[in-house]
């Protein structure tokens, strides 16, 4: 049976009007809606399990924090490298090593049965520390690219691992410690694995991080303080961390507020 051609026109154009309107329908929320920022959008994927820092975060200033020279008429390496315990043999992380000289210094300290991993995220710094190494006959000293939310070290594998003059400029706090933490001894004849911070108490604006900041961002993970002095003729303060207890899962690590 055939329509008459007149029901037939209007057929279509009834269709064609329905379906111009359900395009209409699906298309107008698209253009009503406003753009939502990504708050994560500046920060690294690897990153974004994890809280972001809610305190500033300082520039990176380079590699030289002062003069070798300078710091050792302050005494500064023999003095810290004595108040973290650090003994030949054992097994040291330099992170953030910049031109070299807390590794070079480890390396004589642990001796030829001691390792030291130094560690930059800087590979001109890197490349220099390599020559600088090759140069002095560091036999006992290994060099390791990091990033900026992982130091990339090894498990169940330091003694002692050394954040100097460094800490106020790692972007994202919570990521960093947390994958840092699993890189500690558990045991052994020196005792589980510590972090040791040197640092500036002063704002991150100054290149610095107050200590209670420091102390909440390392608690926040797991961390312990287990020692702490104020050493201003050495140029900051020194803080001894050891893991306690079990690590927080990242959506579990509540952020601590900026400590001014």
């Amino acid at each position: 049976m055939f329509l008459p051609v007149s029901i037939t026109r209007t057929s279509r154009r009834l269709f064609s009007f329905a379906a111009l309107s359900t395009v209409l329908l699906l298309t107008a929320p698209l253009g009503a809606c406003k753009r939502v920022d990504d708050p994560d959008s500046d920060r690294a994927e690897s990153a974004r399990a994890y809280p972001p820092a809610s305190r500033p975060v300082s520039a990176l200033a380079g590699n030289q924090w002062s003069t070798e020279t300078a710091r050792d008429k302050r005494g500064e390496a023999e003095e810290i490298m004595a108040a973290a315990g650090l003994e030949p043999g054992m097994t040291v992380a330099d992170i953030g090593a910049g031109e070299g000289y807390y590794t070079v210094r480890l390396a004589e300290r642990v001796g030829a049965k001691g390792r030291v991993l130094a560690q930059d995220i800087d590979e001109e710094a890197i490349d220099r520390l390599a020559e600088r190494v090759t140069r002095e006959s560091l036999d006992n000293v290994s060099i390791k690219l990091g990033a900026p939310d992982d130091p990339r070290l090894p498990e169940n594998s330091f003694d002692r691992v050394f954040l100097v003059h460094m800490y106020h400029e790692v972007r994202e706090p919570y990521a960093f410690l947390s994958r840092l933490r699993p890189a500690l001894s558990e045991a052994g004849p020196n005792g589980p694995g510590e972090v040791i911070v040197v640092d500036v108490n002063r704002d991150f604006s100054q290149h610095g991080i107050p200590p209670k900041q420091l102390f909440c961002e390392f608690e926040a993970v797991g961390y312990e303080l287990i020692g702490f002095m104020e050493r201003p003729e050495l140029g900051g303060y020194f803080a001894r961390f050891k893991a306690a207890g079990d690590a927080p899962l990242p959506d579990k690590i509540i952020p601590c507020p900026y400590k001014q």
